[in-house]
């Protein structure tokens, strides 16, 4: 009679004990690198107006800026959330197809990226702020709502009757 060893518990624990392993080892803590805008100085100085009023979580993630650190950019989540301040205007923005929202009172022109989720430019403001979402927003504009009140704060309105 041959005597039967159970390995299924402690090769579970084995592997269990590898995916930990691997998951301590790989980086989660690493920074998004994004390109920084480079504005006129009028702007610049609404952007870092706008980096002050921004909130430590959006949609309920951590503020995390990506790199290089800069008051023209800033970051939630991994890169989940990503907003750049004094960006230029978007080509797309002449289209008169193009689609837009509003989140409590600041529009946003819509453009939907190929397999990534959905990016935002303000419109009607002294300055353009573009908010890219990861595919996990590609149909919530949460962060957006989330993000209104520090935009109408530090960015006024470049037409008055469009904004609220």
């Amino acid at each position: 009679m041959s005597s039967h060893r159970p390995f299924g518990l402690p090769a579970a624990v084995a592997a269990a004990l590898l995916l930990l392993t691997a998951a301590g080892c790989s980086s989660t803590d690493a920074k998004a690198s994004i390109p920084v805008p480079s504005p006129p100085a009028g702007e610049a100085t609404l952007c870092q107006a706008l980096a002050k009023e921004l909130p430590d979580t959006v949609a309920e993630l951590e503020r995390n800026d990506p790199e290089p650190d800069s008051e023209l950019t800033a970051g939630w989540g991994d890169a989940a959330i990503v907003l750049r301040c004094g960006v230029p205007r978007p080509e797309k923005m002449s289209d008169p197809q193009t689609q837009g929202v509003s989140a409590d009172g600041v529009r946003w022109m819509l453009e939907q990226r190929e397999g990534d989720g959905p990016r935002f430019t303000s419109v009607y403001r002294e300055t353009y702020i573009e908010v890219s979402l990861d595919e996990r927003f590609a149909h919530d504009i949460g962060p957006l709502v989330d993000l209104a009140a520090p935009v109408k704060k530090a960015v006024p309105c470049a037409l008055e009757p469009e904004c609220d």
